[in-house]
C-alpha cells in the first residue's frame, strides 16, 4: 500500500506515517510548511517523501494527490483549536469541511479509500451513556460542527470510507494535555482540573496501529477509537499523569466546567463505544494507564520534560 498521509506536521500524522514504514507501506506526507523535518520534539521520525500543500486549495489538492499516485489516503489534517474556533468558525469549516470534501473527491475520482478523523464533539455531551458510532450528530460548538460537516462529506462522496471517532489525543509529536501538566507542575504546586467531563484518552502511537490494520482491509465504516480501561474525567487523568511524571508535590484541585471557564463548551459526556473494533476483528489498543506509563518513559528518556 502507498498511502497519502496529510498532518504529518501533527501528533498523529507523524506516528500514521511512521507506522506505515515500519510496516513495509509507502507513504507520502503532506502539511502546510515548505518543508518537514521530523518530529517537532527532536525525537526519530522515519524519513518519507513529502510535499506541502495547502488542502483548502481544490485544485492543488486535486494536482498533489493524483501526482503522488497512492493507493488511500489517510486524512489527518484538521483545525483542532476548539476555543479559537468559536472566533473563526468560517475558516474552521474551509479546513475541516472544505478541506475534507476536496479530498473524498478526488478519492472518489481516483476510487481509492479514505480514513478521515472525527472526534466526540460531533455529540452534545449529555448522558452517561457511551456514544454509539450510528448516534445523530448535535454539536455544541464551532469545532464540533466543521468536523461533523467533515463527516458528512465523506459519506456523501465516498462508499470506501473509514471515520474514526478519537477523543483526549495525545502523542510525541506536538502539543497536549500531558506535555501541559507535566510543564505546569515545574512551576506550581497546585492546578485546577475539570472532574465533570468524562471520557477516555487516545495515544496516537496505538492508534496508528490500529490505523494500519484498518487501511490493510476494506473493512469500511464509522468507529470509535481510544485507549482500553475505565471512563475517567480530565481530573481524574492529570492525578494518574503527576503519579506516573514523579510530580507527586502538585496538588491537583477537581473543579467544575463552568468555575474554569473555557471560551468553547465542552462535551460532558465523551464516553465513546468501542465495541465496533473487536467485533470487526479488530485488535482494540491498550489501556490508558498502560499508554500513559509508556508515554511519559519516551518523554522522560527524551529530555522532554
Amino acid at each position: 500500500m502507498k498511502a497519502f498521509v496529510t498532518g504529518v506536521a501533527g501528533q498523529l500524522g507523524h506516528d500514521v506515517v511512521n507506522e506505515l514504514i515500519k510496516r513495509g507501506h509507502e507513504a507520502v506526507g503532506t502539511d502546510l510548511a515548505p518543508a518537514y523535518a521530523g518530529a517537532q520534539d527532536g525525537t526519530a521520525v522515519t524519513t518519507a517523501p513529502y510535499v506541502s500543500l495547502d488542502i483548502t486549495d481544490d485544485a492543488a489538492v486535486k494536482r498533489v494527490i493524483t501526482e503522488a499516485g497512492v493507493d488511500a489516503v489517510i486524512h489527518c489534517a484538521a483545525w483542532t483549536a476548539v476555543d479559537k474556533a468559536e472566533e473563526c468558525e468560517d475558516l474552521v469549516r474551509k479546513i475541516n469541511a472544505g478541506g475534507t470534501e476536496s479530498i473524498a473527491r478526488v478519492c472518489r475520482e481516483l476510487d481509492i479509500p479514505m480514513m478521515y478523523f472525527s472526534t466526540d464533539y460531533v455529540f452534545d455531551g449529555q448522558g452517561t451513556r457511551p456514544w454509539e458510532p450510528d448516534d445523530a450528530y448535535n454539536p455544541l460548538g464551532a469545532y464540533g460542527r466543521t468536523k461533523a460537516e467533515g463527516e458528512q462529506a465523506v459519506k456523501n462522496n465516498l462508499e470506501k470510507f473509514y471515520i474514526l471517532r478519537i477523543a483526549w489525543v495525545f502523542g510525541v509529536n506536538g502539543k497536549n494535555f500531558i506535555k501541559t501538566m507535566l510543564n505546569l507542575a515545574k512551576t506550581h504546586d497546585t492546578l485546577r482540573v475539570v472532574n465533570d467531563q468524562i471520557g477516555t484518552p487516545t495515544y496516537t502511537y496505538d492508534l496508528a496501529r490500529l490505523v494500519v490494520d484498518m487501511m490493510e482491509t476494506d473493512k469500511y465504516g464509522i468507529y470509535h477509537v481510544t485507549n482500553e480501561g475505565d471512563y475517567i474525567s480530565w481530573y481524574d487523568f492529570a492525578c494518574a499523569i503527576m503519579k506516573e511524571g514523579g510530580a507527586d508535590h502538585v496538588t491537583v484541585n477537581p473543579c467544575t466546567s463552568a468555575e474554569y471557564g473555557a471560551q468553547a463548551v465542552r462535551p460532558f459526556n465523551s464516553r465513546m463505544n468501542r465495541s465496533k473494533i473487536t467485533e470487526n476483528g479488530f485488535t482494540p489498543l491498550p489501556t490508558w494507564q498502560d499508554a500513559l506509563k509508556r508515554y511519559v518513559a519516551i518523554l522522560k528518556d527524551n529530555n522532554l520534560i
